[in-house]
Formats: structure tokens, sequence, C-alpha cells
């Protein structure tokens, strides 16, 4: 913002003399209008203008308000004259500091979710693209407003979104928008709109006009149904609700501080589908386990998961990537169109090194790997195996935080 300066601010009588008590003041040569400051003199001080200095009854006079903003006439309450000071420096009027700032579009957006994990996403019919739900912030409406009234609008349902999961700065050369449009920019916050249950979604009541269909899509199927930077958008705030830290501040839908999630690029391919019925307990001998994955357990309540470098795909180590460990668990398994996935449960420590550099090794809390995976509607009896094994093990729950990616040697947590 401007800055006032007025350390030598000058004083000058329209008159060209003023006398006040026993000071005297000369104007000898007019000054320029636009570099000099009028006050009045005190009962004892005296101005004069070739010294470009303003003296009160104890000392020189100086502007109160040179720390910024556009400059105001200032009264002389020791001269009870009520006469103004024009203040120099660096500033503009008001007109000219309102002009100079950049002005921007605001929108707000909603990100929801079903059960499985798909986001929904909107058609309408004034472009072949699917939207989140969600538009332009109207003039003196707040961006969580705007969220709850587009919702309403279209799709029926009332709500209120008070969190954010992203503010994105979206340039004004994005390829989105035609150049006749005139785009300036725009600032754009995305909202979650939570997970919403089956008989949420039926209580779905589409407009007559604009929104002519919903769905649910997998996160990595959104750059095919999206625009682009929609797509990166609606990623970089999916991966902010798993991180949990709050909103992601992002420049054209990629975050200025990535995380573990978004350096991995977690979510660009499709989840590993189990959809299979979770069975608690061991594995009965008539069957035959097909794989044999393990929740191994940091000592603070994280767990182990492996993400694939180059497709960003999640899943549990196996049981053999901890070592041995005592105490070992045999949580469950999942029948799945004829595999048999068996899960148990042990102590992470401590973290060997990795035995495979083609996977990334994060600890994250169980619910963050849930988010993660497709493991369909059982998904969540799984997680109370998962929570029950941690209890059993003496192990506390862990708080939700970014996943951390850990060191490829030899570590102990």
């Amino acid at each position: 913002m401007p800055q006032l300066t007025d350390e030598t601010a000058t004083a000058t009588d329209e008159s060209g003399t003023e006398t006040g008590g026993t000071g005297t003041a000369t104007d000898e040569t007019e000054t320029d209008e636009t570099a000099t400051a009028t006050y009045a003199t005190g009962e004892t001080g005296t101005a004069t203008d070739e010294t470009k200095t303003a003296t009160g009854e104890t000392g020189t006079a100086t502007d109160a308000c040179a720390a910024g903003g556009p400059a105001r006439p200032v009264a002389d309450g020791a001269a009870g004259q009520g006469r103004a000071a024009v203040v120099t420096g660096t500033w503009m009027t008001p007109q000219e500091y309102g002009a100079s700032r950049a002005g921007l579009w605001a929108g707000a957006v909603v990100l929801v979710t079903d059960t499985d994990g798909r986001v929904l996403v909107q058609s309408v019919d004034y472009r072949p693209d699917r939207l989140l739900p969600g538009g332009a912030v109207d003039p003196g409406e707040a961006p969580s407003a705007a969220a709850a009234r587009e919702v309403r609008e279209e799709l029926g349902v009332d709500g209120h979104y008070p969190r954010a999961l992203a503010v994105d700065w979206i340039p004004a050369d994005s390829p989105s928008f035609p150049p006749e449009m005139h785009f300036p920019g725009e600032i754009l916050h995305v909202f979650d709109g939570g997970t919403w249950t089956p008989d949420r979604i039926a209580a779905v009541r589409l407009p007559a006009r604009e929104v002519t269909g919903i769905a649910f899509a997998e996160p990595a199927d959104l750059p095919a149904l999206m625009d682009a930077g929609d797509a990166r958008r609606t990623l970089s705030a999916l991966r902010a609700r798993v991180n949990g830290a709050g909103p992601a501040l992002l420049e054209d839908g990629r975050p200025v501080l990535p995380t573990a999630l978004d350096r991995l690029g977690v979510l660009r391919t499709r989840r590993i589908p189990q959809h299979g019925a979770w069975h608690p307990g061991p594995l009965p001998a008539p069957l035959t386990e097909t794989d044999h994955t393990a929740w191994l357990f940091a000592p603070d309540g994280r767990v182990l998961v492996l993400v694939a470098r180059a497709t960003g795909a999640v899943c549990l180590p196996p049981r053999a990537a901890g070592g041995p460990a005592p105490g070992v668990l045999p949580l469950g398994y999942r029948l799945a169109d004829g595999a048999v996935h068996a899960r148990s449960a042990g102590r992470l420590s401590p973290v060997p090194a990795a035995a495979d550099p083609a996977y990334a090794r994060l600890l994250a809390t169980p619910e963050q790997v849930r988010e993660l995976s497709d493991w369909g509607q059982a998904g969540h009896r799984e997680l109370a195996a998962v929570h029950a094994a941690r209890d059993r093990l003496g192990l506390p729950a862990a708080l939700r935080t970014p996943p951390v990616e850990l060191p490829a040697q030899d570590t102990r947590r």
C-alpha cells in the first residue's frame, strides 16, 4: 500500500504572512502547492518557508498518519483555526488507489463424495465437461454462503459448508476462458461437502434448467471428465481433505506447498478395488489366501502404507514388510472375485530399509488408508477390526496429520 511521509513538511500562509502571539511567519517566495503543507502557528512558535519546517508550541509538526493510506486534511487544533494540511509523499487519491488494484472474479464450489470415495460431478446444458456443484459469488456475498446457495439451487439440497479444502488462484490467461470473455482471473474456494449417504443422494432434485444430471466418479477418472484445471483443483482438494491439515493454497490447481500425497500423485490412477465381504478372525482351513497384507502400527498409532511411485496407487505392505514382529494378530480376510485377501495386524518397530525403491513408504492413520482405498461398503467393518487390534496392542489412536514419507534407510520411530 502507498506510504505517506511528511517529516519535513513546509508551512505557508495564503496571504504570505501570519502573526500569532510573539511569533511571525514570512513567505518570501510562492511555494509549489504539491510540495508544501499548511499549518497554523502556535503562540510561541515560528514557521519559515525557507527552512521548510513548521513549529508548534514546543517543537516541529509532523504528519501523524504517515504510515499509509491516501492523504487526508489535518485540522490544527492548537491554533483553533481549523486550517487543513495537504500532506505530500508517495500517496494516491482514493480513486487512484482503487483503480490500481487488481480486479478478480470470485467463485465457490463444493466437493462431495459418496461412501465409496467417489466424487459428485454434474452435467450442465452450457458446456460438455463435468463440474463440481457451485458457481459465482454474488456481490456482497460470502464465499461459504455462495456455496450453500449454489448447492441448494443446483441440487435442491440444503446444507452448510464451513470447512474449506482449498483456495485456488486461476490466472487470466487460463485456456478455459475464451479471449472475448476478457477473463480477469479468479479466486475460487473449494468447500467440503462431506460424504453423502444413499438417502441424501436420493433427495437430490435437479432444476428445470442448467443442471441435467449428476454422477459419482472415481477420482482417477476426473481428468477425462472435467476441464484440466478443474480436475487438478478437485484432486488437490481431495488430497487436502485426506491430509486434514486445513485448506490447501493452490495456483491454477497446483499446491503451492505440496504434501507427500501431492508429490506422489496419489489418486491419479484408479484405486485397487476389493469389494468383497469382510470376515473377521483367522482364515478357515478350507481357504487358501491369495495374498496377505498387514496393518503395521508405529508407536504413535499410525500405520505403514505403500505408494507406487509410477502410478500413485496405494496398498498395505506384505506381511513380511515389517520383519518378524511379536504379537501378530490375525485380523480377518476379504473374499472378492474368487480371491482371498488375508489381513493381520502387528507392531512396526523398527522400520526396515525400503525393500523396493519403486514404492514410497508413508505413515498414515488407518482412516486415511481407508479413504485412499476402494474397499466398498465393507470397508468400515475392516476399519473397526483395525481399531480393535490397535487397542489390543496397547497403542494410541493416531491424530490426523498429513501422511509423512519415511526415508529409504533403516530407522526407528
